[in-house]
C-alpha cells in the first residue's frame, strides 16, 4: 500500500507512525510544513529505513498574528498538499494538525480528484476558536468560530474514515453525522526517541543550568496557554522559600509577555527557541519540575502532546490544565500535579512544586513512575494495526465522482485497547 501521511506540524510520533508503517512493509511518505514554527520530530530517514520525508510549502512564510494574510497562506499551503497528493498517487492519505483554510482546499480537490482520505482529528478546531472568541479575541472571531464549525463538519464528512484522539470528540461527530466512521486511538510519545538522561547533562551546561533548580516548560505557547502563568508560578515557588530558575523554549509573541512578567516579578528567566530535535531528551532532562499549560476553555478537546514527552523524560510533571482533559489522567496518575489553570491555583501548584524540589528522593521516585506509566501507556504496536487497517480499508473504498455532497459512513465506532 502506498501512504502519504502529512502532519502538519511534524512532530515525533506521528513520525514514529509512518517509520513503522514503512517497516511493516508500506509504500510510505511523510510529509510536514517547515513554515509553522513548533518543537520537530525527527523528519530525516534514518540508516535502513525506507520511509521518505518530504517537506509542503518550501519558502511560504506563516505570519500567526496577520490573520487575513495567514489565512490566505494556510489555503495556498492546502493547494500545496494537492500537488503532492498528484505527484505521488497514493493509495490513500492521512492528514492531522492541519489549519481550516489548508484543510477545506485539500478537501475540496480531493472530492474533486476522488482520492480517499482519512482524517486524524487531532483538535476540534471550532470548539477551540468559539471558547475564545468570548473571552480574548475580538467579536469577529465568533464569526469565525461559527464558519470554522460548518468547514470542520463538511470535511469530516468527506473524510473516508476519522481517527480522534479522544473519546470526548466522538459527540462532536455525533453532532456532525460523522460519528460511525470514527475510531478511538489515543496519541503517544516515541518511547525509543524520549528517554530519561542524567540532570547534570551537555545542554544544561551550555546553558549554565547545572547548578540551579528548574520549572521547565517546552512547546507551542498561542491561544490555549498563559505564558503569564508560569512566571507567576516561578515567583510563588520562590516566595515559598524556594530558588528557582523559569526555563521556556519556545518562539512566537508569548516571548514578550513572559520577558516583561519576569522582569516585574524579578523572577530568573531563560527563554530559548526550539531546540534540535536530537538534543531534545537533554532539554526535558534539565527540568527538575516539567509544566504543562492549558487554558481551562480547550478542556477534553486538545490533548497537549508535550505532556506524553514529559512523562518520556522521567521527570516530575505539574499540570495547570482541565481536569477533564485526558493528558490530565495521566499526569494525575504518574503522581503529578493537576490544577486549573488559574491564578487561585499557584499558591498550591508552588507548595507542590517546592516540596518536589526540596525532596530529592520524591522527585526520582515520581519521575521513575512518569517513564513507567509511559512505557505501559505508549507502545507503538497497539495501535499501529489499526491504523494499518483503517488506512487499508479507506484505500479499498470504490473511487467516488467529484460532488462534494456528503460521503457516506463506512465503520462503527471502535476504540484502539
Amino acid at each position: 500500500m502506498r501512504v502519504l501521511v502529512h502532519d502538519y506540524s511534524g512532530h515525533p510520533f506521528q513520525a514514529q507512525l509512518s517509520r513503522e508503517l514503512s517497516r511493516r512493509g508500506h509504500d510510505v511518505v511523510h510529509s510536514s510544513c517547515p513554515a509553522y514554527s513548533s518543537g520537530k520530530g525527527r523528519l530525516v530517514a534514518g540508516p535502513g529505513e525506507s520511509v521518505t520525508f518530504e517537506p509542503v510549502g518550501v519558502g511560504r512564510v506563516i505570519d500567526k498574528m496577520r490573520f487575513r494574510k495567514r489565512l490566505f497562506v494556510e489555503a495556498r499551503l492546502g493547494l500545496d498538499l494537492v500537488a503532492q497528493v498528484r505527484r505521488l498517487r497514493p493509495d490513500v492519505v492521512m492528514v492531522a494538525n492541519v489549519p481550516m483554510p489548508m484543510l477545506v482546499a485539500f478537501t475540496f480537490c480531493m472530492a474533486l480528484l476522488r482520492r480517499p482520505w482519512v482524517l486524524w482529528h487531532q483538535d476540534v478546531q471550532a470548539v477551540a476558536v468559539a471558547s475564545f472568541a468570548g473571552k480574548q479575541l475580538s467579536g469577529v472571531f465568533g464569526v469565525v468560530a461559527r464558519v470554522f464549525d460548518v468547514a470542520e463538519r463538511w470535511c469530516s464528512r468527506r473524510a473516508a474514515a476519522v481517527v480522534v484522539i479522544a473519546e470526548s470528540f466522538v459527540d462532536v461527530h455525533e453532532r456532525w453525522g460523522t460519528a460511525d466512521k470514527v475510531t478511538v486511538i489515543p496519541n503517544w510519545a516515541p518511547l525509543d526517541e524520549l528517554f530519561p538522561v542524567a540532570r547534570d547533562n551537555d545542554w544544561a551546561r551550555q546553558h549554565g543550568l547545572v547548578e540551579e533548580k528548574t520549572l521547565l516548560y517546552s512547546g507551542t505557547l498561542g491561544l490555549k496557554h498563559n505564558p503569564a502563568l508560569l512566571v507567576r508560578l516561578a515567583r510563588g515557588v520562590i516566595d515559598a522559600g524556594q530558588p528557582v530558575r523559569l526555563v521556556v523554549v519556545s518562539e512566537g509573541p508569548a516571548e514578550a509577555v513572559l520577558r516583561d512578567e519576569a522582569a516585574r516579578l524579578a523572577v530568573p528567566l531563560t527563554l530559548l527557541p526550539f531546540q534540535p530535535y536530537d538534543r531534545f531528551p537533554e532539554v526535558l532532562g534539565t527540568g527538575d519540575v516539567l509544566v504543562v499549560l492549558l487554558e481551562q476553555d480547550a478542556g477534553a478537546f486538545s490533548v497537549p502532546s508535550k505532556t506524553l514527552s514529559y512523562l518520556c523524560a522521567g521527570r516530575p510533571v505539574l499540570g495547570l490544565m482541565p481536569a477533564e482533559n485526558q493528558a490530565s489522567r495521566l499526569v494525575a496518575d504518574a503522581d503529578g500535579c493537576v490544577l486549573p489553570p488559574a491564578d487561585r491555583s499557584l499558591a498550591q501548584a508552588a507548595a507542590w512544586v517546592r516540596a518536589v524540589l526540596v525532596d530529592g528522593e520524591q522527585a526520582t521516585l515520581v519521575g521513575k513512575k512518569s517513564r513507567a506509566l509511559a512505557e505501559s501507556e505508549f507502545a507503538l504496536g497497539r495501535c499501529a494495526g489499526r491504523f494499518e487497517e483503517i488506512l487499508a480499508s479507506a484505500a479499498r473504498r470504490p473511487a467516488r465522482s467529484g460532488k462534494l455532497g456528503g460521503l457516506g459512513c463506512w465503520a462503527g465506532v471502535s476504540r484502539c485497547e
